[in-house]
């Protein structure tokens, strides 16, 4: 693919920040764009000034949320150069939810090869502080200006970058959360899997009435028996049994495949860990809980890696998790898996991509 670089206005610059980071509201000063047509395909692909996206109030993303979006990182190697982790199964699910969505796939190859171009345009950009890292979010819309339920035939695919510090205003320390008795995220053979805006406007609601009663996210159970556990807020989760077993629910269809929470299931098993995916009934967990028999419990995904959860709240009831402190599995995944995402040990599964800056 060509890709057009085009010249940025040099008295519009901003400085990238070497602190206080934050999560998702600050921006590089380049984005990747290319639109769609069928009569085109894929074209004008370049890499120009973050701006505004100028859109027809009557574009067919604002009315009937054909859209997908994807989430990883870039993380800057002690020797100056910066990685990507598995960035190949990032673009894998980007078309696996574009074809969910009806929309047109991208060449993954070119699609990576835009991320990788940006991000040598923005170096200076990815941190150079400990657990600060450049998010990356690419991003696809339908942008036909009509109204009336159909598929668009037209696209924009765009990718913005910016750096990112913890996730969670706790750090590692563990996070509370709610599990919800009324509502549910998603439902098998809906769009669970794919990772489209409507799945996370969905537990708005909840995420606003869990932060009222004290708590930092919701603990999704399934959609037909309401039973199952499924995805903790943004996150795939995970719970360790007596300190030596980790165990998932399975991708069933309604929850969405992790790179993390994959990443997770190999190395917890290499790390001489049993590693399970089993339909986690939230009855039984929470008497596991109380006995003892589950030591830890942690959420696993791109934006905070690992997060420890200390407490579950459910039916007026309190369930605390091993003191409500981060545990020794959830210590040692973190840093295992930081350490091959940052460059500090040896990458023995081909897992990152390497981008020459220093």
């Amino acid at each position: 693919m060509d890709i057009k670089i085009v010249p940025l206005d040099e008295s519009k610059l901003r400085t990238p920040p070497t602190n206080n980071f934050g999560f998702g509201n600050t921006f590089t000063n380049r984005m990747f764009k290319q639109w769609y047509s069928p009569e085109k395909g894929w074209h004008d692909a370049q890499i120009g000034p973050y701006e505004p996206i100028c859109l027809d109030p009557a574009t067919a993303v604002f009315h009937y949320a054909q859209e997908i979006f994807e989430g990883t990182k870039a993380y800057r190697r002690p020797d100056g150069n910066i990685n990507l982790f598995r960035p190949w199964e990032n673009m894998k699910r980007f078309n696996n939810s574009a074809r969910r969505m009806a929309m047109p796939v991208v060449d993954e190859e070119d699609h990576l090869g835009a991320i990788v171009k940006l991000i040598e345009l923005e170096h200076e950009w990815v941190p150079n502080a400990p657990g600060a890292a450049l998010y990356i979010r690419p991003t696809m819309i339908a942008t036909d200006p009509a109204l009336g339920v159909h598929a668009s035939k037209t696209y924009l695919h765009f990718v913005i970058v910016g750096p990112v510090g913890s996730y969670f205003k706790e750090g590692f320390n563990p996070v509370p959360v709610y599990i919800s008795d009324k509502y549910r995220r998603a439902v098998k053979g809906g769009t669970g899997a794919a990772k489209t805006g409507g799945n996370y406007a969905a537990s708005l609601l909840v995420g606003e009435e869990a932060k009222a009663k004290g708590y930092s996210q919701v603990l999704w159970l399934d959609a037909i028996h309401g039973r199952y556990v499924e995805e903790v807020g943004a996150m795939n989760i995970c719970f360790v049994y007596e300190g030596k077993r980790i165990v998932t629910p399975p991708l069933t269809g309604s929850i969405l495949p992790g790179v993390t929470r994959d990443s997770v299931l190999t190395l917890g098993k290499d790390l001489g860990y049993e590693v399970a995916e089993e339909l986690i009934d939230v009855h039984e967990m929470l008497a596991d809980i109380k006995s003892g028999k589950i030591t830890e419990v942690f959420g696993c995904g791109t934006a905070a890696v690992i997060a420890p959860v200390g407490k579950f709240g459910y039916r007026d009831e309190e369930y605390i998790i091993n003191n409500n402190e981060p545990g020794p599995v959830a210590r040692h995944m973190y840093k295992e898996l930081t350490d091959i995402q940052f460059g500090r040990s040896e990458d023995r599964y081909g897992w990152t991509l390497t981008i020459q800056v220093a």
